[in-house]
């Protein structure tokens, strides 16, 4: 006869700490059978790369020595979750699948469908526990902030004690992070993962650099150092919303009144809150990966013959844009940038360049480390405008250069063809005169491109192309279905002017 077990499914909670799943099925009594999947249709995707593998190895490791000490090994496999089940119910009788649930992109959601029909046909119960603020089946977004805050309050549930050992189970083994089956290949670095570097970080911001944070988020010199650096962990699991959230209101009660790392702990706060916020627009609309949410953007943005240069150029850091280049070659190598850089990036793509959104995300998604669907697709449509109920903010290249790289630092950095240049040229090395420019061998479209268009025209031109779609006929009343469906319901502060609450653009993912 088959040993009864009950199975807990770990997706995007690379942890055994605030884990209800596992909670639930220790309380069971039954022997816990930890299963991690290794999902290689997952690997193909345009959006995955090996350098979320490379971070998701690390927390696997460190997971699997957590549940080993309390007495069952994490089991790895590699296939279809629905024959991965198949194979495991040869062995035993599964009553029961136990996980969180997940706000992905739609595989993951037609994933979670088929696993869903496997399950009825075999009589297996699912038991889903809610992951984070996100609040799947809501009803009205007017009620999802005091929801999510009654969520987040409750204490972070203990790791569990001790799991029943399953004998003669292979445990299977963990690919290594340069497995072919990682297709996107990322040369770069990667942010180290598991779950005590995640509470290393935690340490460090409390104790060291909250009280830097609110002067450095944006800046793509300070900002490595005193952001809160967070997000993969968040993102992949290590750490909970909750727990994080616990641990930084200990230690703003911890300090001074009027501390500046008590303001850091609170501003990230915050973000949290904003980063549940935007999670919850992909879970309230899925297709958000492929589908503007104000559809009179559908469309806007068509391929022609630039389309590819264009695209190829701002992928590979060759836009003759100084800063535009140096930010995503230091993605390429880092897996992060602060948030203004990031959003500057998507602006570029989006307006100087009028590229379409769905074809940029898919390549920042591979080299964000801490690439979260919920998030990444909320804001590439925020920033590139098609939300109908934000703001546009079309970035000026020059101006973030000079304002937040002054010194030319992030530019010498990864451009170093620029290095050597003078720093009133550094930013803007297509006008240095062309004496000058010989003394120092150097050729604006020999040693670096030229602009890949005119800042002030390309801004211009994409300001009057979306002023135009606000005044179609019927742009409004869309609008403001949006915002009932996924706006924000932040209210104005006292006194302050009465308008639509809309989510501050430059808050939302400093905490990254």
């Amino acid at each position: 006869m088959r040993p009864k077990i009950v199975l807990v499914w770990f997706k995007r909670d690379l942890r055994i700490v605030d884990h209800a799943p596992l909670t639930a099925a220790v309380a069971t009594g039954l022997p816990v059978l930890p299963l991690y999947v290794v999902e290689p249709d997952y690997w193909q995707l345009s959006t995955s790369s090996q350098r979320h593998w490379s971070f998701i190895h690390d927390s696997l490791i460190q997971l699997r020595e957590s549940l080993t000490a309390i007495g069952q090994s994490l089991v790895i496999r590699v296939g279809q979750v629905p024959s991965v089940l198949q194979d495991l119910m040869a062995d035993y009788d599964v009553q029961g699948i136990y996980a969180h649930e997940e706000t992905g992109h739609l595989w993951t959601y037609a994933r979670d469908l088929e696993v869903l029909d496997f399950c009825r046909h075999h009589g297996i119960s699912i038991h889903d526990f809610p992951h984070g603020g996100v609040v799947r089946r809501l009803r009205s977004r007017d009620g999802w902030s005091r929801l999510r805050q009654d969520r987040i309050s409750q204490t972070p549930l203990p790791a569990p004690t001790a799991l029943l050992p399953l004998s003669a189970i292979d445990n299977g083994q963990i690919p290594a992070k340069d497995d072919s089956l990682f297709k996107n290949r990322i040369s770069g670095k990667t942010q180290k993962g598991g779950r005590r570097a995640g509470l290393a970080i935690v340490q460090s911001f409390i104790h060291q650099r909250a009280n830097r944070y609110l002067k450095s988020i944006s800046s793509p010199r300070y900002g490595p150092d005193f952001s809160a650096r967070l997000s993969p962990h968040l993102a992949w699991g290590t750490l909970s919303e909750r727990e994080v959230v616990h641990r930084f209101q200990e230690g703003i009660s911890a300090l001074p009144p009027r501390d500046f790392g008590r303001r850091g702990l609170a501003a990230v706060l915050t973000r949290l809150s904003w980063r549940s916020h935007f999670m919850q627009k992909l879970e309230d609309q899925p297709d958000l990966e492929n589908t503007s949410m104000h559809s009179f953007y559908d469309g806007i943005r068509p391929q022609d013959d630039q389309t590819q240069i264009s695209l190829s150029a701002w992928q590979d850091g060759q836009t003759g844009y100084p800063i535009i280049d140096a930010c995503m070659r230091c993605l390429a190598e880092t897996g992060w940038l602060p948030f203004r850089m990031r959003a500057m990036l998507v602006s570029f793509a989006s307006y100087h360049l009028w590229l379409d959104w769905r074809l940029t995300a898919p390549h920042m998604a591979r080299l964000f480390t801490d690439y979260e669907p919920g998030i990444h697709y909320s804001q590439f449509q925020m920033q590139s405008g098609v939300t109908g109920i934000n703001t546009m903010r079309v970035y000026n290249p020059v101006k973030q250069s000079y304002d937040h790289d002054p010194e030319g630092w992030l530019i010498r950095q990864y451009c170093p063809e620029l290095a050597h240049l003078p720093l009133e040229w550094v930013h803007e090395p297509h006008l240095m005169p062309p004496l000058l420019a010989s003394e120092f061998n150097f050729e604006t479209g020999r040693d670096y491109p030229m602009p890949i268009v005119d800042n002030q025209t390309a801004m211009r031109e994409a300001k009057n192309k979306m002023a135009a779609i606000r005044k179609q006929a019927g742009f409004d009343q869309e609008a403001a279905s949006v915002f009932q469906r996924l706006g924000s319901r932040n209210r104005p502060r006292q006194g302050a002017k009465k308008r639509q609450a809309k989510p501050n653009a430059q808050q939302q993912l400093d905490l990254f």
